[in-house]
């Protein structure tokens, strides 16, 4: 359980959106803990963050909360300031913030102006601007793991979400520029793409939207996933993230990683 011993890790997004099922982002910031990672927990609500490092137990002993909405970009810098005054470095950072539904639906009739500035500042300008604070640090200690949380809607095109499908597809691309150019300094950066997930976010927020029953959504989004009809969980992008940004993964840059069940495979018409 010492895979990230002595690492300090950025967790942005370590909180929770309210709901019954676990979400990716407090998922990852336990399971960092547990292999013995110190922690910036940061969150726009702190309590959810703080919450997440209760669940921890003596795993989270070196873990610290943080509040910071990602859209005010002096927020962000203040994370990656607060980090490295306490522990003089950063080795991991893990960009977890995403909304999806906003507004109603984003077809592309739909699309506004406030609903695709919102999202992209959210999704895409926030991981932007937290990679070029870190970025520098990174260089002048000789490396250093991003791991940025896109999605496979980036590259499915079935779900009409437009403007979270372009903020997510944007996270790859800025992801790929960024692994290839820092490269040289010893800088990993990947993405993990989740698919049909249980958790809050996918679930609780789609009940509270669509009016439906968590029986009735769960059962809807396990039928369209391969692998045993069963959508996946916060800890199947935890235990992702762990990898991506452990020692075991040292040569590997550049991916973006489907947690999806083998939904992306399918290619061909339903019938």
């Amino acid at each position: 359980m010492d895979r990230l011993k002595g690492k300090v890790a950025v967790i942005i997004g370590a909180g929770q959106t309210p709901g019954e099922e676990m979400g990716n982002g407090r998922a990852t910031t336990i399971r960092f803990a547990q292999e013995g990672a110190s922690i910036l927990a940061v969150d726009m609500n702190e309590d959810g963050a703080r919450q997440t490092i209760e669940m921890m137990g003596e795993a989270g002993k070196d873990a610290h909360s943080f509040a910071a909405d990602v859209s005010k970009t002096a927020m962000i810098r203040a994370a990656i300031d607060a980090a490295m005054e306490r522990w003089g470095r950063i080795d991991i950072l893990h960009y977890n913030v995403g909304v999806s539904i906003m507004g109603g639906p984003q077809t592309l009739d739909d699309v506004t102006d406030e609903i695709f500035d919102k999202v992209n500042a959210i999704n895409l300008r926030g991981a932007v601007m937290a990679c070029k604070f870190v970025a520098p640090i990174m260089r002048k200690q000789g490396g250093g793991s991003i791991t940025l949380v896109s999605s496979m809607s980036a590259i499915e095109t079935m779900t009409p979400l437009v403007v979270y499908r372009t903020s997510k597809a944007g996270m790859i691309a800025h992801m790929q520029l960024m692994a290839i150019h820092e490269a040289p300094h010893g800088i990993r950066v990947n993405c993990v793409l989740p698919g049909l997930m249980q958790t809050s976010m996918s679930v609780d927020t789609r009940m509270r939207v669509s009016g439906r029953s968590r029986e009735e959504l769960i059962a809807e989004r396990n039928a369209k996933v391969p692998l045993r009809h069963q959508g996946g969980t916060g800890w199947d992008v935890a235990n992702a993230a762990l990898f991506l940004n452990s020692d075991e993964a040292k040569f590997i840059t550049g991916v973006a990683l489907p947690i999806d069940g083998g939904t992306l495979v399918k290619i061909g018409w339903n019938h």
